[in-house]
């Protein structure tokens, strides 16, 4: 019989509830000295329940905001679980915010304190305390100096100084599902952020709904998380953090993307959350490192993929079955090793991922899941399942009490528990997304006879040609990026008679063309290059060949560099800014219009 998830009250009910059943056993894991080394339940337990007297113990009271700024570690979990068990509300921010984006946050949310890891990330929160008239109170993760204004507090010496047991904080957790648990602030892909109010049933809500996926289509076991996107993402503070709270699993936190596959074999997890644009990497670097083997292991990739595509679109043979048990034999093995031995299921999810990117990852022997939501939503609103037939085009069909339906106009609407309660003192952006208890998500879809929905755009990034011909721009900088010449792509032609793009290409291509025809490898001299800017066309041309008339792109200009977090052309779950990158080229991508 598959497990049901309990019904709690709250997240901190939730937690303590799951640390008094697992004791000893290991919760939070982190490398240090180059071994990992964890955190117990009862430990992790004792912490938070001791952080909680200490915040209301330094006068914050129920209610208050507190305001999050770290890089993924155990003491992250540790202190959100504590705010939330005082009484108070979290509100995560991400470390690559500026100061400007603090002081935002901190004056819109109306935050009393701040805890921050380092003295690093302290360099552009303690200027925005000190702008703000909000904050009093920092709380560091480690010593630093600080303006004499500032309240400061040492983390683990607030623990030591109030010692109380579990059972005495769980205790006081007598707030309800409904009461507000965080406030998470929207990544900004068209402007301000918005902080988006996150009610302890909504992400309850989303515990449960994915829990019901693992226990009825995998088994839920000692499930083992891998954590890497940023804590601060509604997706990875849900699916990374209390979703493997609600199973009793371990969370390992990464040492950083750069070691995220010596991460992986070493960890061994069963369940990892990732945003398509890993994924795509991913399959780039898996791809070059087989063919650069050559031999049996490029043939056995090869029929791998075309076994997978013939088994996905219903054409396998009986003649293919000796070809389809090597490959299982021979083959699939040595790819689940990379992964860890043991991974039950990678979801991807925060942006749309190309069909033929999780169609690569089923061949090669990796369940590969795509789901779809948004913070409004907790995040989670549905999740391909294997018992229901995973289709790559689809994000499958709505958690379980989940209500999903189809507007006149194409819009995804939703309701149910997972709903916010609303924008952080905004009530005008949310009378325009939460009417009549349906949450209106800005996507256009459909959902087919199984049940599954199908995402075919963005409402709000839908691009209209001058004839009113509808182009969906993710679709083609999906297909543009999997060209091996392409790292990036932006297409614009709102109003206009054509699609065009903005391009970055990929550096490990560039760098191995500029070897092959003598060029030095800079941006500003291979723009002007007419050799180079072919050998990008051709590759715009062969995704062409697979566009509609309308969608396809008829000029392009290459970018001055990467899209990145820091020149704030991505936002922090790696999603392009159209509107920061269309105010920085939109002269060169106009002139693309001119005879």
């Amino acid at each position: 019989m598959p497990r049901q998830l309990e019904r709690f009250p709250n997240l901190v009910t939730m937690f303590f509830v799951r640390a008094a059943e697992k004791g000893d056993a290991p919760f939070l894991w982190t490398k240090t000295g180059g071994a990992w080394v964890s955190t117990s339940w009862a430990d992790a337990a004792r912490q938070v329940a001791s952080l909680a007297t200490a915040l209301t113990a330094i006068g914050l009271k129920p209610g208050d905001r507190v305001m999050l700024v770290s890089e993924n570690r155990p003491e992250w979990c540790l202190s959100d679980l504590a705010i939330m068990a005082a009484g108070c509300v979290t509100v995560p921010t991400y470390v690559t915010n500026t100061e400007r984006d603090h002081l935002h946050i901190i004056e819109n949310a109306g935050a009393c304190a701040i805890i921050v890891s380092t003295a690093k990330l302290a360099k552009t929160v303690l200027p925005a305390v000190l702008r703000s008239n909000q904050a009093q109170i920092v709380i560091g993760l480690e010593d630093m100096r600080v303006p004499a204004a500032i309240d400061f507090h040492n983390w683990h010496a607030l623990i030591a100084a109030h010692p109380t047991p579990p059972e005495a904080a769980a205790a006081r957790a007598n707030f309800g599902r409904e009461d507000l648990a965080c406030i998470i602030y929207t990544s900004g892909t068209g402007g301000a952020p918005r902080g988006v109010m996150q009610h302890h049933g909504a992400i309850l809500h989303n515990c449960a709904g994915c829990a019901a996926v693992i226990s009825e289509d995998f088994g839920w076991d000692d499930e083992v998380f891998l954590s890497f996107l940023p804590l601060s993402h509604a997706y990875e503070h849900t699916g990374g953090q209390h979703f493997p709270i609600s199973l009793g699993g371990q969370i390992y936190y990464a040492e950083g993307l750069e070691k995220l596959a010596a991460n992986i074999e070493e960890t061994r997890p069963t369940i990892m959350f990732v945003v398509p644009r890993l994924f795509e990497v991913l399959r780039t670097r898996i791809s070059k490192t087989i063919e650069k083997q050559g031999g049996a292991s490029a043939y056995l990739l090869a029929r791998a993929l075309d076994i997978g595509g013939k088994r996905y679109a219903g054409r396998l043979r009986l003649i293919d079955r000796p070809m389809q048990a090597a490959v299982a034999t021979l083959f699939k093995p040595k790819i689940a090793k990379k992964f860890g031995g043991r991974m039950k299921a990678m979801i991807s999810g925060g942006a749309p991922l190309n069909p033929e990117v999780g169609l690569f990852f089923e061949s090669i022997g990796l369940t590969f899941l795509q789901g779809y939501g948004q913070t409004e939503a907790a995040p989670v609103i549905s999740c391909n399942r294997p018992q229901a037939g995973v289709r790559m085009d689809s994000v499958g069909p709505p958690l379980k009490d989940t209500e999903v339906r189809i507007a006149e106009d194409g819009e995804i609407l939703v309701r149910g528990e997972l709903v916010m309660h609303g924008y952080w003192r905004n009530d005008a952006e949310t009378a325009k997304v939460l009417k009549d208890g349906w949450l209106h998500t800005g996507d256009i879809g459909e959902i087919d006879a199984n049940g599954r929905i199908r995402i075919t755009d963005r409402k709000k990034d839908l691009i209209i040609n001058d004839k009113g011909d509808n182009v969906a721009p993710q679709k083609v900088e999906g297909m543009l990026t999997l060209q091996r010449e392409v790292a990036q792509a932006m297409i614009v032609g709102d109003k206009r008679p054509y699609m065009v793009a903005l391009i970055v290409p990929d550096p490990e291509w560039t760098q191995e063309w500029c070897a092959a025809n003598g060029d030095a490898c800079s941006f500003a001299r291979l723009a002007e290059n007419s050799e180079f800017r072919t050998a990008i066309g051709l590759a715009i041309e062969r995704v062409n060949k697979d566009l509609t008339v309308t969608e396809r792109v008829r000029r392009f200009v290459l970018a001055d560099g990467p899209f990145t977090i820091e020149n704030e052309q991505l936002t922090p779950s790696l999603k392009i800014r159209r509107h920061v990158l269309k105010q920085a080229y939109g002269e060169r991508l106009d002139a693309l219009y001119k005879p």
